[in-house]
């Protein structure tokens, strides 16, 4: 999916939503920004402040308005949306790739996984947007294992700290799915709770 200009669309939304705009560089332009002064404007209504909420939300992801939606549908029709649209999101395998530091960014997952770099379970997939479950694992094809495109992986995982439901093995270029992802507002750069009141008006 073409996203275009992240810094421009992270500004946009108040936000670092790409792995782009994680970086001392994008911070170092967003202060250049702010040195100029706030531009003025009219203040937000509720639904634009929603509306961004749910463009943070989206974007993190990198899904498409209609991806997203078939999320959001089947999230509205459990008990507990706000945990059921995170877990959609979490558990999808280009997801799982990324949180685990077997792929630098989501892009980069989705590709991995469209080309066929990954096992679920020890078979062969090229669809990022499976979901998996406890239990699941996921590891790298023999021949891609060994290849570059993966030659700073190990390390890439052994620095990263992944989320409590997931189990990386750095040596092995493994991760298992241990649990559920549990959805803690203070811990994300969206508010899923503004995004289902959003798509529930």
């Amino acid at each position: 999916m073409k996203i275009g200009p992240k810094y421009k669309i992270a500004r946009r939304l108040g936000a670092p939503i790409f792995e782009k705009t994680q970086t001392a560089k994008y911070a170092l332009s967003l202060s250049r920004k702010e040195k100029t002064g706030p531009r003025r404007g009219r203040q937000k209504s509720e639904y634009g402040t929603a509306l961004i909420e749910k463009q943070k939300a989206r974007l993190s992801y990198g899904l498409t308005e209609r991806q997203f939606r078939v999320y959001v549908d089947k999230a509205l029709s459990s008990a507990t949306p706000v945990q059921k649209l995170f877990a959609l999101l979490e558990t999808r395998l280009d997801n799982v790739l990324y949180r685990a530091g077997l792929a630098k960014t989501r892009a980069g997952a989705r590709q991995m996984a469209s080309h066929g770099h990954t096992l679920v379970n020890g078979k062969k997939v090229t669809i990022p947007s499976i979901h998996l479950t406890a239990g699941d694992v996921v590891s790298l094809r023999a021949g891609s294992a060994d290849s570059p495109l993966f030659g700073e992986a190990v390390e890439r995982m052994k620095a990263l700290t992944v989320p409590e439901w997931l189990t990386a093995d750095p040596e092995k270029k493994t991760v298992a799915v241990a649990g559920e992802p549990v959805y803690l507002p203070s811990e994300h750069l969206f508010d899923l709770g503004v995004v289902i009141e959003f798509y529930n008006r």
